[in-house]
C-alpha cells in the first residue's frame, strides 16, 4: 500500500517500546474469556484470528505493510504473518520484559491506545494479541526487525522461553502461530467462509492491501486484494443486480480528522442495500455515520429535483425512502476513538461524526449530480417512481387496515389459530390445503396455529410495496402475524413465538421456502435477526420392519439404519409430499416439540444474505445456473 493513498497520519516507522501502553495482567481472561472475546463458541473463536489480522491492518492502515497471510492447519492451528515493520524487541520500559513479551502477555498492552505510532484502528474489543495468547493451548511468536528474525514460545499465556535471536533476516514483519485451547472453546474447528468473508471485507476497505488466506485441511487458498477498494465492493455486491448507472460515485475526504470514504450505485432493483463501516467494523446496527449520510442524500436530491424542476412546488419532498430505493452502497469512516454502542456493540456512537459525514457527503453528491445530469435525472426519476408506489401501498395499507377493524374477525378465514398466546406460540406455514388439512388434525390446538397457503407466493425480489400488498398470501400473513410491514412493522406486535416454514422436501417445496425466505429477508427481516423464523424437517423415508417403524431425515441417517437392522425384510416409503403423512404422522415426526429437527434461520453476514437472495431470485439467469451447478453437490434428494 502507498503512503499517499491512505490519508492517514505518517508516524509509521517510529513504532517503538515507548509506543506500547500497559495496562493489566492475563489472569481474567482465561476465567471470563466471554468478556474478551464475546462467546467461546465458533463466534469468539474466529475472533482470535481477527485480532491477529486486525494488528497487521493497523500497520497496513499506517502505510507499513501490504501483505497479510493467514493458514489454517490441519490440526486447527492458525499462523498469521505479515511483512509490517515487527513488533518491537527492546526490553519495555515499564515491564522490564522485551516488547514482544509485553505485547503477548500483557492486557491490553498494545500500539493502539495512545496517539503514537498508529492513529487509527480497528480491532471491536481491541484487546491485542496477548488474550489470543491466554486462550491459545500454544503461541509462537516470530519477529524479523533489525536484520535478525526472534522466536518466542508461550503455553496458555506463559512464555516457555525467552525471545531468542534464531537467524539473520533481511526483511522485517510478524508471524503469530497459536492453536486455540480446547478447554475454553466449545470447538476449535475453524471455518473457511466465515474468514474468508471478514477477509474479503478488509481487502475491499482498505485498498491495496492483500490478504491471502490458505487451508492446509483442503488445500483451499483464497486471495483478496482490490485496488479499487470500496468501488470494486459495490460492484462486487451488484454484480447479479443491473445497475442504472454506468460509473459507480465515489469520494473520499477528511474533516477534523474524520476520514469519510463512501461508495453509492443506483441499480433497477427496490431493495436498499446500505453497508457501514467504522475502522473496518461492520456497524450492523448503523449509527451516527449512517444518519449523516441519510440526511444528506435526502437534502441533495430533494434540492436538486426542485433546483430543475423534477419536484414541482405543490409537489411534497420525496422522503429517505424513496431516495434510497435500489441503491447498493458502502460508507467507511475512520476516526481516532470510536464509541461503539447497541447490545451487539456495532452501532457508531460518536455525536461529532453525523455533522461531519452530512456536510461531506452533501458537498460531493451536490457537485456530482450537478456535473452529471443523465445520472441526476435517471436518480429523480427513480426517487419519483418510489415515492408514487409508496402513496399507493400506503393506501394499500389503510384499506387493509380499515377492512380489519370493520370485520368481525381480524384474522384470515383459512387460518387454523391456536387457543394460547404470547411467545410459547407457533405458526406453521403450509404448503397445499391437502398438507394443511393434516397440519390442522395432527397440530396441538393449545399452541400451534396452521395457516395453509395456497400455491408459490410473489416473488418480492421483483415487485414494490404496492404489488406485493396486492398479493392475497402475503395480505393473509402480514394480518396472521400481526406486525404490519414496511412502515408500520412493529415486532412488538407479533403474534407467535415461532413462525415456522413447512414445504415438501422436493425442488417446489424448496423454491417456496425461497420464496418466503426472500420475503421476510427484504421486509420483516427483525423476524430473522430476533430468531422467530425457523424451517421445519420432515422426513423423507418412512422404513418398517417386523412391527417396528422408523422415521428417517437423510440418505446418510438411512445407510445408518439399514446397517443396524439388517438390509432384509424391510419396506421403504419415500415421502414426496407432507400430503403423503397422516395427521399423526406429520405430529410425530414434523410437529411435535419432543421428536421434531426445526432448522433456525439466522443471518451470520448480510452481504453474502444479499447476495444469494439477489443470485436466486433476481433477473439474471446465469449467474443462478452457475450458483445452482456450483452448490447441487451439497444438496441430495432434488427430484428434478
Amino acid at each position: 500500500m502507498t503512503k499517499e493513498n491512505n490519508g492517514i497520519n505518517q508516524q509509521n516507522r517510529n513504532y517503538t517500546a515507548e509506543d506500547i501502553q500497559v495496562l493489566t495482567g492475563l489472569e481474567p481472561v482465561r476465567k471470563r474469556p466471554g468478556m474478551y472475546i464475546g462467546s467461546t463458541g465458533p463466534k469468539g473463536l474466529h475472533h482470535l484470528v481477527y485480532e491477529v489480522v486486525d494488528n497487521s491492518v493497523d500497520e497496513a492502515l499506517a502505510g507499513i505493510c501490504d501483505t497479510i497471510t493467514v493458514t489454517i492447519f490441519k490440526d486447527n492451528s492458525v499462523k498469521v504473518t505479515d511483512n509490517g515493520s515487527g513488533i518491537p524487541v527492546e526490553i519495555h520500559p515499564q515491564t522490564g520484559k522485551s516488547t514482544v513479551e509485553t505485547v503477548l502477555t500483557i492486557l491490553h498492552a498494545g500500539g493502539k491506545f495512545n496517539n503514537g505510532a498508529y492513529k487509527v484502528s480497528g480491532g471491536l474489543h481491541g484487546v491485542g494479541v496477548s488474550v489470543v495468547n491466554a486462550l491459545s493451548e500454544w503461541l509462537v511468536a516470530k519477529v524479523r526487525r533489525n536484520g535478525k528474525e526472534y522466536m518466542q514460545k508461550f503455553e496458555r499465556g506463559h512464555a516457555i522461553t525467552d525471545l531468542e535471536i534464531i537467524g539473520d533476516s533481511d526483511e522485517t514483519g510478524t508471524s503469530i502461530h497459536f492453536k486455540p485451547d480446547k478447554e475454553i472453546f466449545d470447538t476449535i474447528e475453524f471455518n473457511f467462509e466465515t474468514l474468508e468473508t471478514r477477509f474479503r471485507e478488509i481487502a475491499f476497505l482498505n485498498k491495496g492491501i492483500k490478504i491471502i488466506l490458505e487451508d492446509e485441511r483442503t488445500g483451499k487458498t483464497k486471495k483478496f486484494h482490490y485496488e479499487g477498494g470500496i468501488k470494486s465492493f459495490v460492484e462486487y455486491i451488484n454484480k447479479n443486480k443491473t445497475p442504472i448507472q454506468k460509473e459507480i460515485m465515489y469520494f473520499e475526504g477528511e474533516k477534523d480528522q474524520v476520514i469519510v470514504e463512501l461508495a453509492l450505485q443506483y441499480t433497477d432493483g427496490y431493495s436498499e442495500n446500505i453497508y457501514t463501516f467504522a475502522n473496518n467494523i461492520n456497524t450492523i446496527e448503523g449509527g451516527t455515520h449512517l444518519s449523516g449520510f441519510r440526511t444528506a442524500l435526502t437534502r441533495v436530491i430533494n434540492d436538486y429535483g426542485r433546483k430543475y424542476g423534477y419536484i414541482k412546488e405543490k409537489d411534497e419532498n420525496l422522503i429517505g425512502e424513496d431516495t434510497r430505493e435500489g441503491l447498493t452502497g458502502i460508507l467507511s469512516v475512520k476516526l481516532l476513538e470510536p464509541q461503539f454502542e447497541g447490545q451487539t456493540k456495532s452501532k457508531l456512537g460518536n455525536s461529532e461524526v453525523r455533522g461531519i459525514v452530512e456536510s461531506l457527503v452533501y458537498d460531493f453528491l451536490s457537485a456530482y449530480l450537478e456535473e452529471n445530469p443523465k445520472d441526476g435525472k435517471i436518480i429523480l426519476e427513480k426517487a419519483i417512481a418510489s415515492q408514487r408506489a409508496r402513496e399507493a401501498a400506503r393506501k394499500a395499507r389503510d384499506l387493509t387496515r380499515r377492512k380489519s377493524l370493520l370485520e368481525s374477525t381480524t384474522l384470515p378465514g383459512k387460518l387454523a389459530d391456536c387457543q394460547e398466546m404470547g411467545m410459547d406460540t407457533e405458526i406453521y406455514l403450509v404448503e397445499g390445503n391437502s398438507a394443511g388439512g393434516s397440519a390442522k388434525q395432527g397440530r396441538d390446538k393449545r399452541f400451534q396455529a396452521i395457516l395453509p397457503l395456497r400455491g408459490k407466493i410473489l416473488n418480492v425480489e421483483k415487485a414494490r410495496l404496492d404489488r406485493i400488498l396486492s398479493s392475497e398470501e402475503i395480505k393473509t400473513m402480514i394480518t396472521a402475524f400481526g406486525t404490519g410491514i414496511g412502515e408500520d412493522f412493529d415486532i412488538s406486535k407479533l403474534r407467535y413465538g415461532k413462525i415456522i416454514l413447512m414445504t415438501d422436501a422436493d425442488v417446489d417445496g424448496a423454491h417456496i421456502r425461497t420464496l418466503l425466505l426472500t420475503f421476510f429477508f427484504r421486509y420483516m427481516r427483525e423476524l430473522i435477526d430476533n430468531g422467530h423464523i425457523y424451517i421445519a424437517q420432515p422426513p423423507l423415508y418412512k422404513v418398517a420392519k417386523g412391527k417396528k417403524e422408523y422415521y428417517v431425515y437423510s440418505d446418510e441417517e438411512l445407510e445408518k439404519l439399514l446397517d443396524e437392522i439388517g438390509r432384509t425384510n424391510y419396506t421403504i416409503q419415500r415421502y414426496k409430499g407432507l400430503g403423503e403423512m397422516n395427521p399423526e404422522q406429520l405430529w410425530e415426526t414434523t410437529m411435535n416439540p419432543e421428536t421434531r429437527t426445526l432448522l433456525k434461520v439466522t443471518l451470520e453476514d448480510a452481504v453474502t444474505a444479499d447476495e444469494v437472495f439477489s443470485t436466486l431470485m433476481g433477473d439474471k439467469v446465469q449467474p443462478r445456473r452457475k450458483f445452482i451447478q456450483e452448490n447441487a453437490k451439497y444438496v441430495k434428494n432434488l427430484d428434478i
